[in-house]
């Protein structure tokens, strides 16, 4: 049997604290996720894993003008040379770096299959085949081999490579980045290469340029997928900060679209362009399942029509549809319009910063200067080494005879060549040039060749050292190489930037655009809303002409609830996942004639909140004595707290939780009350339970809470009904398969929360169940919707009144496997 280790007799364990130990050990970590591979240089512009790639490439020579080779060997070389990870992490980095739809300027060209915009897969690298393109490899590696950058030994110090390439184009800003490290994260855009050439050269010409100047020659983000940036605001953050929204937008236009046989012809929307990393098949799902939950309408038809030549997607509207009705909700709802969140951080000498659009352009130039410097001290080394050759190879061509007798004379090469030096005063540098020389040199025309190559290499020493000597002339040189490479490689723009448009902009995260802030100051004005069973909301003015509910709303719609209220107040929306989010009143598009259905009230929220939000539950502006009123909140599963509505002042557009719910319940119900009033509760089963509504019975709870059993339900039922009932109200209860009674609510006696509650309901049928329990007020009307979505009125007054033993009578014929799902009153 092995005996144990006793490590800690030795005198080789060291006790160390576990915060110490793993305070050290995470920063390491952070540290290496950051430098080693999240974050690009400033520099060039790259990640680690895309720098040595592209050297491992300049290594195997694959440049423009030599063949493809297939991705594997690249990858191959990478993995065993440079990058010990995972090759499938390699292949990916060298995917994108041939994608012309993520990199505005493809370092790589691709031979093969390398994905598309719709989120294909590329091929297996043993299918493809890559070279370096014209830009990276005359932009990015040309000048390697003249000791620019530094270089350090690899993994395990068997090669060497470069610690950053010697960039002459700043393609951190050409092709943009993103990464996400530990604590941080960077998200550059990319841009057009003429445009930031245009600022290089304005800050050389004058570092002290006004940022006005400075963006009007680079107004904005040029991403390689076209569309459309929406006002100059969230630009002009991200370039004076580092950090900011960008709002862009895809392009749509509107055509006529030529009619199939027996129909007429109708309008489209045509969507050539869509915002930067737009899964464009999942756009179309996208769309495709809004049509068909209800929540997107005015759609006929939807189909991509993209080739090899562009992107054409075709949204066929319905006859009388208002196009730009149907595109702003497209803009609101789907990925039509995003946000690109920008955030210009990268790494300065080693350590991570966020940078200005000036910073990280002036941050490049140091770069590119000390670059320049380095390979023209290099090329005056070579030029003088070289004209000492030549000096000696002259010398000794003046002296032939003399030379000749020399060679002669000598016992052995090492004889000539200390005579040389000492007869001819010759360098032993000078001296081996001179053994070495072919007889071909003593021509005369290879003599006139060796003057003219002393006279040139005279006139580049010269050039270089007022290079390196004049910082004028230096800057010179560079901006002539940067306008040589702007001629080879500028395109045009390829994304629009406008201005504020009149369709409101989506914001993805938190606030609004600057917009927002302006609204806010604006005077106030009266609303009425109404709101629909089908989740439309109507903002009208009480002044205005008000659109005829019959022949506006949307089939089987009707109204369900309408608020008074002003434009600077806030509505509030309650989702089955007990989390509320505030909606500006005043950011509801006003209801007109040309949209008398109003808009989808989902769509107000942020995208991540409508990602979040199955189902709204209520909808409610707060009342001008939040002290006294409260909110009772009602589960499916029958857990009840009782709010302060203090809770729900300043919210944040992002929203909170404001009940804590358990697996496979949601919050279905919703009464504000007070203290001294009662709640009755209903159950499926058709037991009904009443008590007060104090702080004995439901005490108030702040937001974290779960709160308490409401009501012990029989397995398999819920809860279908929460009603803030007074002395002389009566109460609705319907069934699903449409047997429906009214019962006075004094009719049932003061219980305790938690109770069984009474058998106010019974059944024809043991399959029957209760569907809805409402409040009944005599007079008006209740509407009954079935699942198969059919919407029946009732007039309260026409439901007989009984007591607690009679199992109600027929109000609505249902068909077969059509059950009564909802029953609401239609109250203010």
């Amino acid at each position: 049997m092995a005996q144990q280790l006793n490590l800690l007799s030795t005198g080789q364990v060291i006790p160390t604290p576990l915060h110490t130990e793993m305070q050290r050990s995470y920063l390491e970590y952070a540290m290496s996720v950051i430098v080693g591979r999240a974050l690009p240089d400033v520099r060039d512009g790259l990640k680690p894993v895309h720098r040595r790639i592209l050297y491992a490439m300049h290594e195997l020579g694959l440049t423009p003008d030599r063949p493809y080779r297939k991705c594997a060997r690249v990858v191959g070389d990478v993995l065993g040379k440079y990058h010990p990870h995972g090759d499938q992490a390699v292949y990916d980095a060298l995917v994108r770096l041939v994608q012309d739809f993520s990199s505005r300027y493809p370092l790589l060209a691709g031979h093969g299959n390398f994905g598309s915009v719709d989120n294909d897969p590329p091929a297996a690298m043993r299918y493809t085949e890559t070279r370096l393109a014209p830009v990276s490899h005359e932009g990015m590696l040309a000048e390697i081999g003249e000791e620019t950058v530094e270089f350090i030994g690899n993994f395990d110090n068997s090669q060497q490579e470069p610690t950053v390439l010697p960039a002459q184009l700043p393609f951190l800003l050409l092709n943009g980045c993103a990464g996400i490290a530990v604590g941080m994260a960077t998200n550059i855009p990319p841009h057009n290469l003429g445009e930031i050439v245009d600022g290089l050269i304005a800050l050389i010409d004058n570092p002290d340029l006004k940022d006005e100047k400075l963006f009007e020659l680079i107004p904005g983000p040029d991403f390689p997928t076209g569309g459309e940036i929406v006002g100059n605001s969230g630009i002009r953050e991200a370039y004076t900060t580092g950090k900011g929204g960008i709002v862009l937008r895809g392009v749509a236009t509107l055509e006529e679209v030529m009619p199939t046989r027996g129909s007429k012809r109708r309008t489209a929307i045509i969507v050539t362009e869509l915002p930067y990393q737009v899964n464009k098949a999942g756009w179309i799902e996208k769309v495709a399942d809004l049509v068909n939950q209800g929540r997107l309408h005015g759609i006929s038809d939807l189909r991509d029509e993209s080739d090899r030549e562009g992107m054409r997607v075709v949204i066929e509207l319905k006859r009388d549809t208002n196009p730009q009705d149907v595109l702003q909700h497209l803009y609101h709802q789907t990925a039509l319009q995003t946000t690109f969140g920008a955030i210009l951080l990268a790494l300065v000498d080693g350590q991570p910063r966020q940078l200005s659009l000036r910073q990280m352009l002036q941050e490049f130039l140091n770069f590119r200067e000390h670059t320049l410097n380095r390979r023209y001290s290099y090329e005056l080394g070579k030029a003088e080494n070289r004209l000492n050759i030549v000096t000696g190879l002259l010398t000794a061509l003046s002296n032939l005879d003399e030379v000749i007798a020399i060679l002669r004379q000598a016992t052995d090469g090492s004889t000539a060549k200390m005579t040389l030096c000492s007869q001819l005063d010759l360098s032993e540098v000078q001296a081996d040039a001179i053994l070495a020389m072919p007889l071909r040199r003593l021509t005369s025309l290879e003599q006139q060749n060796l003057q003219q190559e002393f006279s040139d290499l005279n006139a580049q020493i010269t050039s270089l050292r007022r290079l390196l000597e004049d910082r004028r002339e230096l800057l010179k040189s560079l901006k002539k190489d940067l306008r040589t490479l702007k001629r080879k490689y500028e395109d045009a723009r390829r994304t629009k930037i406008s201005s504020i448009s009149d369709i409101p902009i989506k914001q993805e995260k938190g606030k609004t655009e600057t917009e927002e802030n302006s609204k806010s100051e604006q005077p106030s004005e009266e609303a009425i809303l109404e709101f629909t069973q089908r989740g439309y909301v109507r903002r009208l003015s009480p002044h205005g002409k008000k659109p005829k509910t019959e022949n506006s709303l949307h089939e089987n719609d009707f109204i369900i609830q309408t608020a008074v209220t002003d434009t600077n107040q806030d509505l509030l929306i309650l989702n089955t996942g007990g989390k509320v989010y505030p909606v500006k009143v005043g950011d509801i598009p006003a209801t007109t004639g040309r949209s008398p259905r109003g808009t989808p009230l989902i769509t107000m929220l942020t995208s991540t909140a409508q990602a979040n939000v199955e189902g709204i539950v209520s909808r409610f502006v707060l009342p001008e004595d939040p002290e006294i009123n409260q909110i009772v909140l009602l589960t499916k599963q029958g857990r009840i707290k009782r709010l302060a509505l203090e809770e729900f002042a300043n919210l944040s557009r992002r929203g909170i939780t404001i009940l804590k719910l358990k697996d496979n319940d949601e919050l279905s119900f919703t009464e504000f009350t007070t203290t001294g009033q009662h709640l009755i509760l209903a159950s499926s089963g058709g037991r009904l339970l009443r008590f007060a509504v104090n702080d004995e019975q439901l005490p108030l709870m702040g937001r974290a809470a779960m709160g308490l059993q409401a009501f012990r339900l029989v397995k398999n039922q819920q809860m279908v009904g929460c009603a803030n009932v007074g002395k002389d109200d009566q109460l609705l209860l319907v069934t699903q398969e449409g047997y429906a009674k009214r019962i006075p609510a004094s009719n049932l006696r003061a219980a305790n929360r938690g109770d069984l509650g009474l058998q106010i309901l019974k059944f024809h049928n043991k399959t029957d169940h209760l569907a809805r329990m409402v409040r009944a007020i005599s007079g008006t009307e209740v509407v009954i919707v079935t699942n198969k979505e059919r919407v029946v009125r009732i007039p309260v007054d026409s439901v007989p009144m009984l007591d607690r033993d009679a199992k109600g009578e027929s109000v609505l014929q249902v068909n077969r496997d059509e059950v009564i799902i909802s029953v609401f009153e239609v109250r203010s």
